[in-house]
């Protein structure tokens, strides 16, 4: 993917997506590609990926839709960026938070950061979560294999919990389904202007997943 060189794991300011910013010294050709990634999220976010055209996207970021095309071969292709982007970041994300202490620490740890990373990115979130269906079979398989290994991380850390009796959990699966869509399903209500702030929404999540394991 041409963009992985000025990825990095932050949270871009205005989308609140996992684009991040370029990296130092990146040349003109990665900046152009970051502001159609910024411009992609805010136009899929604001209309849905079938409502968005390129004119659209080439609009949001300043360019002639001719420009989208010197960079990504296609809108779908825009859109895989962004979810590929975005489940890489939350493995990543997940995997420093679980990382140490014991299961109720890191259990309680990978809801706290997951929840507060979907409400912060809720825009970004909303499109990598509930636009799967418009990626192309063998980008959507991609994704699939990403979003295998993020529950496989949570449901490590589940197991440990059960073994260590920290945990009742009949059923680790269910349960890291249970954890994860916490999260994911903040896209759907959270607001910048609501009542919580994403640290408000991360603490609670942590509360929430506990109980869910009964730990």
């Amino acid at each position: 993917m041409p963009y992985d060189a000025a990825r990095v794991n932050t949270l871009d300011a205005s989308t609140g997506g996992p684009m991040g910013e370029v990296a130092q010294g990146a040349g003109r050709g990665d900046l152009t590609r970051a502001r159609l990634l910024d411009a992609a999220v805010h136009a899929f976010g604001a209309k849905g990926f079938h409502g968005t055209t390129t004119r659209d996207i080439a609009a949001a970021a300043g360019m002639s839709p001719a420009a989208v095309y010197v960079h990504h071969r296609s809108k779908e292709e825009l859109l895989h960026v962004i979810s590929r982007e975005g489940h890489r970041t939350t493995l990543e994300l997940i995997r420093s938070a679980g990382a140490t202490g014991s299961p109720t620490e890191r259990l309680a740890a990978i809801a706290r950061d997951f929840g507060r990373h979907h409400a912060q990115g809720h825009t970004w979130a909303r499109i990598v979560n509930y636009e799967l269906e418009s990626l192309s079979p063998e980008h959507r398989e991609e994704i699939r294999d990403l979003r295998i290994a993020i529950e496989h991380e949570v449901r490590t850390v589940i197991e440990a919990g059960m073994a260590s009796g920290e945990f009742d959990v009949a059923d680790p699966s269910m349960a890291t389904t249970a954890v994860l869509s916490l999260g994911i399903d903040i896209a759907r209500w959270y607001r910048d202007d609501g009542r919580w702030s994403p640290d408000d929404v991360g603490d609670h999540m942590a509360v929430l997943a506990l109980r869910i394991v009964a730990a």
